[in-house]
């Protein structure tokens, strides 16, 4: 029995159960995701979209996660962003931030954006800002923890620029 079938057994079983969601998916009792409560071509289209992205691997009609996909899984998402509070009281202007995320990691460069607003930076570009030195120690650590080391430039200005605060 191929996939697709199996999908559709286990979606047309007990229609009017009681549900349960845990992290805003709906399970059963033991805690597996209860697929019934979707329509069958939301989940083929997901599977395909898998599939193409080549998270999901098919062998002899069973399906596995590729590394690809546990790569993707591990990835850092939007919940799991540190929020950092700036120490820097300063109001002068001398450090340049200059980054290149790319396209397909939004959510992780509008929280770097978002954590540049909060330490009193400004908008020069869409991905070059200024603002006060030097940025936390803590902060720039979770920069390199989080993959963004090597996407982000910072240069110490010599004559600080005047906020317009």
């Amino acid at each position: 029995m191929n996939i697709e079938r199996e999908i559709l057994n286990y979606l047309e079983k007990d229609k009017g159960k009681h549900q349960i969601r845990h992290r805003g998916i709906r399970v059963n009792l033991l805690g597996l995701p209860d697929f019934k409560y979707y329509k069958y071509q939301s989940l083929a289209s997901k599977f395909s979209v898998l599939k193409k992205r080549n998270y999901l691997k098919e062998i002899n009609g069973h399906y596995f996660i590729t590394n690809k996909g546990s790569d993707y899984l591990h990835r850092p998402s939007k919940k799991s962003f540190r929020k950092f509070t700036p120490t820097n009281k300063k109001t002068s202007r001398d450090l340049l931030v200059i980054y290149d995320v790319p396209q397909g990691e939004t959510t992780l460069r509008n929280w770097f954006r978002k954590q540049l607003k909060e330490f009193g930076f400004i908008m020069i570009q869409r991905s070059v800002w200024l603002g006060p030195s030097p940025l936390p120690s803590d902060f720039t650590s979770y920069i390199k923890e989080i993959g963004l080391k090597d996407k982000v430039k910072l240069f110490k200005l010599k004559a600080s620029l005047p906020s317009n605060n």
